[in-house]
């Protein structure tokens, strides 16, 4: 093993190379290309094989991180394949989103003795890739029917994985979304330079062709109830995600022009597939020849801002309010940004929204902001920003985009449920179980933990599936025996 693997003191770190930052930012291609396969398991190899993984604890989904790499490293690749797709059901996805500098190779133990992590996200994406195009992906696998159905709300990450799963356990699922594609944040929120929308739409399609039926542009609440969904299925699950936009308390708020991240990356995507987008042809969401300013530090700023450039605005200033050592988003996204032309403004934050006084609709002219500084801890253990009374400053804007996060809809007046309860902050609860306060009807992903990570909503996906599994097990015991 060791000829093959332990080569990260004389092999360098590399990672597949990304295309010029003035080419790439001409088009929504991915910015780098897949590896070739000697340069794979060359990467592969310089694991260290620790005995104590810290790369697979640090992994939602556990994956079994250093046996595919060794597998890579010998040019056992369909192996290798089997072996991360025994885990994940997305783990091409996964390769290409996960930010892997805050999980697995954040805690690579060869990253801490300065040789530089190994590349886990990347060849995790050739893996699959190489899957994909040799044939080794193989239908979803459906276990014998246990005559019981099952009914999922939202097709995002969540549902999909649970989908997954318990056609795997026999069960017929049905798949109940708003939009007229499958996916979720995966199809509408993630540009196509981090997610060619082309893997997610095959993932999609193996799954239907399993046999999960999709009822797309299907809205509960409208098309019909969580009580009527739970008398046509023997259970229920809710994974949403959470799509609330945070609001900005600020005077203008209200201006033209002053919009909603999700908005804009969805109209976006939406031209990506072909799609009339009214809102993006009228001019209101597209960043063409714009001075663009986006509010936030987490990953959908960086998401806007990359974006932004792409759309062919004028200039793109993003504002966080804190420092870039404690901005929550991706620090690889931070230098893709930078490297593409897009100004990061640190300690500033908004306080108003100026408009031209002339312009009936009060469209946006520019954001007062206010100069921030890192004062004491707050209860994260982050210090909180507070302002600076250096002063402020201005920055001219036509368009302003508040990527400030997701909170959770009111899903009980949604769904028609007051009885579905939830927490303080709206996420739905649930019991150790993972069922909520319905019998019956479970909750998994960012509905109930918050917005968080495409991976965490797979792992969440995975645990729901088997406990809903045993719960339906257990109802179909009851009714032979009642019978």
């Amino acid at each position: 093993m060791t000829e093959t693997m332990l080569q990260f003191v004389g092999r360098p770190q590399a990672y597949p190379g990304k295309r010029p930052a003035d080419l790439r930012a001409e088009d929504f291609r991915e910015i780098a290309n897949r590896y070739a396969p000697p340069a794979a398991e060359d990467q592969a190899g310089r694991c260290s094989q620790c005995g104590v993984p810290y790369c697979s604890v640090h992994c939602p989904l556990h994956n079994h991180i250093p046996d595919w790499l060794r597998l890579t490293a010998e040019g056992r690749l369909r192996e290798a394949y089997e072996l991360s797709n025994s885990t994940s059901t997305m783990p091409e996805i996964c390769g290409r989103i996960c930010p892997q500098d805050r999980l697995c190779e954040g805690n690579c133990v060869i990253e801490f003795t300065g040789h530089g992590a190994v590349t886990i996200g990347a060849v995790e994406k050739f893996i699959t890739d190489t899957a994909w195009e040799e044939g080794w992906v193989e239908p979803v696998t459906v276990g014998p029917a246990r005559g019981q159905s099952v009914g999922i709300v939202g097709a995002g990450p969540a549902g999909l994985a649970a989908a997954e799963y318990l056609r795997n356990y026999g069960y017929d699922v049905h798949v109940y979304d708003r939009y007229d594609r499958a996916g979720g944040l995966l199809t509408y929120g993630i540009p196509g330079f981090k997610l060619e929308k082309h893997v997610v739409m095959r993932r999609v399609e193996r799954l239907k062709d399993g046999g999960i039926v999709f009822h797309e542009n299907f809205e509960v609440g409208r098309d019909a109830s969580l009580d009527e969904l739970r008398q046509r299925h023997d259970g229920v699950l809710i994974a949403t995600g959470v799509y609330k936009p945070r609001a900005i308390k600020a005077p203008g708020v209200g201006s033209d022009g002053v919009v909603d991240a999700l908005d804009f990356l969805t109209a976006s995507n939406r031209k990506g597939f072909g799609d009339a987008v009214p809102a993006f042809d009228d001019g209101s969401l597209d960043a063409a020849g714009k001075h663009v300013v986006v509010i936030g530090g987490g990953d959908t700023a960086m998401d806007c801002v990359r974006t932004s450039i792409r759309q062919g605005a004028a200039s793109v200033k993003c504002l966080y309010r804190r420092d870039r050592a404690n901005m929550p988003g991706s620090q690889r996204e931070v230098a893709n940004a930078e490297e593409e032309g897009v100004e990061f403004v640190w300690l500033s934050a908004p306080e108003a929204f100026a408009a031209g006084n002339d312009d009936a609709l009060g469209r946006v002219t520019g954001v007062q902001a206010s100069r921030m500084r890192l004062g004491a801890a707050d209860a994260s253990g982050r210090r909180a920003p507070e302002i600076d009374p250096a002063g402020g400053f201005d920055v001219p804007a036509d368009l302003v985009i508040k990527a400030l996060g997701f909170d959770a809809e009111d899903l009980p007046t949604m769904f028609g449920a007051p009885e579905l309860g939830v927490t303080r902050w709206g996420t739905v609860l649930v019991g150790k179980t993972l069922m909520t306060s319905l019998d019956g009807v479970f909750a998994a992903g960012d509905i109930v933990r918050g917005a968080s990570l495409v991976v965490w909503a797979i792992r969440d996906g995975r645990d729901v599936s088997a406990a809903m599994h045993k719960w339906l097990k257990a109802k179909a015991a009851a009714a032979k025996v009642a019978a």
